[in-house]
This record gives structure tokens, C-alpha cells and sequence, in this order.
């Protein structure tokens, strides 16, 4: 087992060496091969030869989801697709699938990266991991999968779906590791709870995240109820599914993002223009080592902020902030910009609500109605719909307070809000069904 994790700690000069080779050798094998990389370098001018340092990466046209869709199925495929061991795509719920392909190296590398993830969350060989991630097109089930099996932990490729089954497993294997969506921890959280089996007492000791933005509160409600450290891993599909970046176990501060693998920009997310260090901007990645499917400045839509300082774990690569939005999640509810995780933030600070939510949009009189379905904790409903309904009151007042829309905030009984098993339904825009 080989994971290069001593590239991790490498001095920013001889990181950044590492990472002009790989960029030079990416752009000019993505000019020669994949039309559609030439023709939008051609049409700035820009030539392979131009790139002469790291920072000339903004020489290079951007890559945004809609130029995959027209160029579906392998239209964007560096490599004749004898060469592609395997494909996966992502949900294609709002047309044309992005479909990405790997060759065996590929494979290799992103079975590495992963490793490196989750011995950065503190596994280890010999340790066991509960894989709740969907196996399928979705790249979170046997990203992790392979990745495991590559630092040597033992894997219950379990996927999603079947709660109570994966609670009697979870006891019965004793993993001490679990890798899913954390809406779906918090699920199993739940189901444990109503099976009388305390996750708490068992040999879990990790949690692995990833797949839909969350939020401290969120960390602070799966660390209490399932008595583990839960940990944030980010990827996408596009670059090469989870295993892009990830919180290390010592700090939690930041996901480290792999840098001898992926160059990472933040920029404005209305001009293309790149962001100082700490402030938010859209994430930009380039793969440095991807075969079949490299991408030139992804634009991946997710808001975040780099770091760039050393973390106290030793390693040196830039860390980016967790992911609390994207800019395709963002509502506008009469000209204010809200992020579900905004909502969430403020649902978890009070203590008499659960974490189970939804947000409902709807229009009425030309003017967008946000409705906040919530549960209440046992304890509150309980007490009735009086004491439920101030709760609700004082949400209303915090939603508007600090972020500045109305919202009409709805408690509800303990089972009403929808389960996730997999990625939460965090909205239903009722507006774009009128349409």
C-alpha cells in the first residue's frame, strides 16, 4: 500500500513544481485529444506553450456542467473509449447526465486519493467501515469502497435503503468507521434511537460526510447522537467523485484538498475573476492526473473560501472552508439570496427542534411564499400546539434577523418531514411545477 501521503506535506515551491508538470502535460493533452478544450483555446488564443506557471491556469477557458451535457455521451473523453474500465454519471434530474469515465490508472488514483481521505479522518488498515454511500452511476459508493479497500479496512458495501437492517449490522459487524450523506446519519441516528440500540456504546468512532452541504450544527447534533467524530469529504463527479479534499481528524478546520492532484482557485462567482485567499468565491478545479476524463477549470458551482496556512496536522496543502452552498441551491425569495444551510444553522440552534426540515416555496399574487416545515423534538410536541407554535414564532423572528427574508415557519409532529436515504430533499419549488 502506497499513498503518497508525503506529497501532503510538501513546501508550497515544490508542490506548486509538481503541479506546473502535471498542469503543462494535462492542457496539452487535452488540446490534442478533446475538441471541445481546442476550440475554446483557440478561441482565446491560448496554446499549450503559454502555460509557464501555475498561476497562468487563468489563461484557460472555464468548464461548466452545461458543456458536458452537449458534448454527452463521451464527447469530452480524452482516451478512445477501449481504453475506459468504467463510467459513472451523475442523476441527470435536470437533463443529460454528465457521464465521466475512468481508465485503470484512473481507478488507481482515485482509489488513492480516497485512502488518503479516510487515513486523514484517523482509519486505519485493520479497521471496519459501514459504506452507506448508493452504489450505481452515483460515485460515493464505490469511491469509498475502493479507497478503503486500498488503506486496508475491511468494507460492508451496505449502500442505502434497508435502515433497520443497517442498524442490526452495525451492531452485529461493529464497524468503526461509516460513510454516507449526513441527512442519512441522521436517519440512522434515529432508527438506532427507536430499535433501543445506543450507536454510542458500539466501536464507532468516525463518520465520513459528504454529498450535500452541512453545517457545525449539524456536526455538533451527528457527533452527539451517534458518539463519533464526523468528518467532511468532498468530491464531485466532474473532477473524480469523493476524495477531492477532506477534514483532517486533529483539526476539523478545513477541508485539505489535494493539491499534486487537483489546482484549486476561488472565483468571483458573476465576473470569472480569481478571489484573494479568505474571501468566498466559487470553487474552480483542474485535474492534474486524471486519464480518461480530465477537466480544465471546472466551474463546480460550490461557494466556499481557501486557506492557504499550514494546518497543525502537518499538512500543507490549501484547506478550503466547508461547503455550506452552491450557487445552484441558492433560492431567491423577493430579492434575498438564502441558502438551506442558512435555515439549517438557525433551525439547530434551538434546542426544542430537530434536525429533520424541508423548505417549501410557493407564489401567491405574483409574490414567492417560503414556508419552513420543521420537527419538533419529542419533549416540545408533547407539550402541544401552543408550545410549538411559539417555537415557531421565535424561528420566524431568527430567520428574518439574520438573513433578512419572511419566512412562515411550520412545526411538525416527530416522522412528518420526510427520510433521506441517500441526498435530503432539502426544497420543493413549488413555482417551477406551476410552470
Amino acid at each position: 500500500m502506497i499513498l503518497d501521503i508525503e506529497q501532503e506535506t510538501l513546501p508550497r515551491e515544490d508542490l506548486q513544481s509538481l503541479q506546473l508538470h502535471r498542469l503543462r502535460t494535462t492542457v496539452e493533452r487535452c488540446y490534442q485529444t478533446v475538441n471541445y478544450y481546442r476550440e475554446a483555446m483557440d478561441e482565446l488564443g491560448v496554446k499549450p506553450s503559454h502555460i509557464q506557471s501555475v498561476a497562468d491556469v487563468r489563461l484557460l477557458p472555464f468548464t461548466k456542467k452545461e458543456n458536458l451535457r452537449e458534448n454527452y455521451p463521451f464527447g469530452m473523453f480524452a482516451v478512445p473509449t477501449d481504453q475506459v474500465v468504467r463510467i459513472h454519471a451523475s442523476s441527470g434530474t435536470t437533463g443529460k447526465p454528465t457521464v465521466v469515465g475512468y481508465t485503470r490508472r484512473d481507478i488507481r488514483t482515485w482509489a488513492r486519493v480516497v485512502a488518503r481521505c479516510l487515513a486523514a479522518a484517523g482509519m486505519r488498515p485493520g479497521d471496519r467501515l459501514h459504506n452507506a454511500y448508493g452504489y450505481g452511476l452515483f460515485t460515493g459508493g464505490l469511491g469509498l469502497h475502493y479507497g478503503a479497500e486500498e488503506l486496508g479496512v475491511m468494507v460492508t458495501p451496505i449502500s442505502g435503503g434497508q435502515t433497520q437492517r443497517q442498524i442490526m449490522l452495525i451492531r452485529d459487524f461493529e464497524p468503526t468507521g461509516l460513510s454516507c450523506t449526513p441527512s442519512y446519519a441522521l436517519n440512522l441516528a434515529e432508527t438506532a434511537e427507536d430499535m433501543n440500540v445506543d450507536l454510542r456504546k458500539l466501536p464507532l468512532k468516525v463518520g465520513v460526510f459528504g454529498a450535500e452541504p452541512w453545517t457545525e450544527e449539524m456536526r455538533y447534533e451527528l457527533e452527539s447522537r451517534l458518539g463519533i467524530d464526523a468528518i467532511d469529504i468532498y468530491g464531485l463527479s466532474e473532477v473524480i467523485g469523493p476524495g477531492v479534499g477532506i477534514e483532517c481528524l486533529e483539526a476539523k478546520d478545513g477541508l485539505h484538498v489535494f493539491e499534486d492532484h487537483f489546482l484549486i482557485e476561488a472565483v468571483d462567482v458573476n465576473t470569472g475573476q480569481p478571489v484573494p485567499n479568505g474571501e468566498p468565491g466559487e470553487i474552480v478545479i483542474t485535474s492534474l492526473t486524471k486519464e480518461a476524463f480530465p477537466v480544465i477549470r471546472y466551474r463546480t458551482r460550490d461557494i466556499s473560501v481557501l486557506n492557504p496556512a499550514p494546518c497543525r496536522c502537518g499538512r500543507t496543502h490549501v484547506r478550503m472552508q466547508r461547503v455550506t452552498g452552491r450557487t445552484d441551491d441558492m433560492l431567491i425569495i423577493r430579492g434575498v439570496n438564502v441558502f438551506p444551510s442558512q435555515v439549517e444553522a438557525i433551525l439547530m440552534q434551538t434546542e426544542t427542534l430537530s434536525p429533520f426540515y424541508q423548505l417549501e416555496i410557493s407564489r401567491e399574487n405574483n409574490l414567492d411564499l417560503l414556508t419552513v416545515n420543521v420537527e419538533g423534538s419529542p419533549p416540545l410536541v408533547a407539550q402541544g400546539r401552543d408550545a410549538m407554535n411559539r417555537v415557531a414564532h421565535k424561528a420566524q423572528k431568527d430567520i428574518k434577523d439574520f438573513i433578512g427574508v419572511t419566512a412562515k415557519v411550520v412545526v411538525k409532529a416527530t416522522g412528518e418531514i420526510p427520510r433521506s436515504e441517500g441526498k435530503a430533499v432539502r426544497v420543493v419549488d413549488h413555482r417551477k411545477q406551476d410552470k
